[in-house]
């Protein structure tokens, strides 16, 4: 998950750099100002959508890893429980082996 954080963290830093570079860049640019805001416009409009693409396709990877996530806790979970099931067997099974020997002793040391 904290990869996941970071990445998304990554995502957002790269997307307000791009914003202020912009911004910046056209700030500094010598032409009219009416130019320059409708550039900022488009630019604003331009990086909006990329970052909306960028979040969906971020929820979209976060939600297959979830989907994945929980594949593996199901395989896990089932493979312990069938753990516990061979391993409660094998002890029933030594548990009457062990008493059968032991009335085997008994009766051998009483007879």
């Amino acid at each position: 998950m904290s990869d996941n954080d970071r990445g998304t963290a990554f995502l957002a830093g790269f997307l307000l750099g791009g914003i202020v570079g912009a911004a910046v860049g056209l700030l500094i640019a010598p032409q009219p100002g009416e130019e320059t805001r409708e550039q900022l416009l488009e630019k604003s409009i331009e990086l909006k959508g990329k970052a909306q693409e960028g979040l969906a396709k971020a929820r979209e990877e976060a939600e297959e890893l979830q989907a994945k996530g929980r594949i593996v806790v199901q395989e896990k979970t089932a493979a312990v429980k069938e753990a516990l099931e061979e391993g409660r067997e094998a002890a029933a099974k030594t548990t009457k082996e062990l008493q059968a020997k032991l009335r085997k002793a008994r009766g051998e040391a009483e007879g």
